[in-house]
C-alpha cells in the first residue's frame, strides 16, 4: 500500500516514513497533492557477501621469475633511498 504525504507532513514525520520505506512500502512526498518524490531504501551488499575469500585470486596472478632476486631488491632499495644498493645485496649475483 503506499503511502502519500504533503512536504509539511514529511518534515514532521519523516522518521517515520523512512521506516515504512525501509520495510517495503512505497512512500510518495507530494506538494499541494501532486507527487514528486517516491522514497527508497538503499539496497547495501550483505557483510556476510563482503567477505574475503582466500585463494580467490589464485592463478589470476603472476610474479616475474626475478621477482625476488638480488638485481630486484637492490633496485626496490635504490628507488626508495635514492642510494646505490649496498654492495653485499650484489653478491653472489654472478655465481647463481
Amino acid at each position: 500500500m503506499a503511502v502519500t504525504a504533503n512536504i509539511h507532513d514529511a518534515k514532521t514525520n519523516l522518521s517515520k516514513l523512512i521506516e515504512r520505506a525501509v520495510a517495503g512500502e512505497e512512500v510518495i512526498i507530494a506538494k499541494a497533492g501532486k507527487p514528486l518524490v517516491r522514497l527508497e531504501p538503499i539496497e547495501t551488499a550483505k557483510p556476510q557477501d563482503r567477505r574475503r575469500i582466500l585463494g580467490a585470486m589464485r592463478g589470476k596472478i603472476t610474479f616475474a621469475p626475478d621477482w625476488d632476486s638480488p638485481e630486484t631488491n637492490a633496485e626496490i632499495e635504490r628507488l626508495f633511498y635514492g642510494e646505490e644498493p649496498a654492495v653485499e645485496a650484489l653478491r653472489g649475483v654472478a655465481e647463481e
